[in-house]
């Protein structure tokens, strides 16, 4: 004689047709461990066990529901590619003193100007195509490639390119890696950029006739600006011819001035 049937359990599974099913009676409803894990879980309000994604998913989505119905919450907003650090926590400055702000707005005092506007220029396109023969110069002498542009003749000569130009080419050069630190002066290939962008008003001021007049200073300053050019390129020669202009425009300067004061002063 056969034992009693073993009660289900998990999954309910069905016998292939042709076989009897178990007699209704033979099974013991009344103990709920007996009952399929899924009657179980309906009974006590769980659907998915607490393990597995999609009891998380749920959770987490109601948990959100609760909270958007409920108190406010806050959320980092996402940086828009129009916004920047201004857009965020920021402070305001104390501003200065009265008295401070009305020094500060008095009449500039006027830097002495002893060049005229033709010497000016002159000066600095000097500046500027000694620095267009020391950019070839190096760009030749260590064979470095020269992009070739469809709008441009191809570079025979310095003057072929403006300065900013060669700065540009340059640049490029030092940012991707193709100029060896050992070439440069002291091995400066971080200050190499820095020190061609400080030569680019040079460039403009030569450019441009219609520009104002420019004090003593920064004319200086601008053929000083050239000298760290060749400087860091190594080009000696470059730096002699800018260091006897140097030389020579502050000496004109000089006599300038000099012979200024004892006009003023007969």
């Amino acid at each position: 004689m056969m034992g009693p049937p073993t009660p289900p359990s998990g999954r309910l599974s069905y016998p292939p047709s042709g076989q009897a099913h178990p007699p209704p009676g033979s099974y013991d409803w009344s103990q709920p461990r007996n009952l399929p894990q899924d009657t179980l879980r309906r009974e006590h309000g769980s659907m998915n066990p607490p393990e597995s994604p999609e009891y998380v998913m749920e959770g987490n989505s109601r948990r959100s529901a609760e909270r958007s119905r409920g108190s406010p919450h806050y959320h980092a907003q996402r940086r828009t590619s129009s916004r920047t650090e201004f857009d965020g926590p920021y402070q305001i400055l104390e501003p200065p003193s009265p008295q401070a702000v009305a020094a500060q707005d008095k009449e500039l005092p006027q830097l002495p100007t002893n060049l005229d506007a033709g010497e000016q220029d002159s000066i600095l396109h000097k500046v500027n195509d000694r620095l267009s023969q020391c950019a070839y110069d190096f760009i030749a002498k260590h064979q470095f490639r020269v992009p070739i542009e469809q709008d441009k003749r191809p570079v025979k000569v310095p003057s072929d390119r403006e300065w900013t130009e060669w700065v540009h080419l340059l640049k490029r050069l030092a940012t991707t890696r193709r100029i060896p630190a050992h070439l440069l002066y002291n091995r400066q290939i971080k200050q190499l950029i820095t020190v061609l962008e400080n030569s680019l008003e040079m460039r403009h001021a030569a450019k441009h006739q219609s520009r104002p007049v420019k004090d003593d200073r920064n004319v200086l300053q601008l053929i000083s600006a050239g000298t760290q050019v060749a400087k860091i390129l190594r080009d000696s020669s470059a730096m002699q011819f800018l260091d006897c202009l140097y030389v020579d425009t502050e000496k004109l300067i000089l006599e300038r001035r000099g012979r200024r004061v004892r006009f003023a002063n007969p």
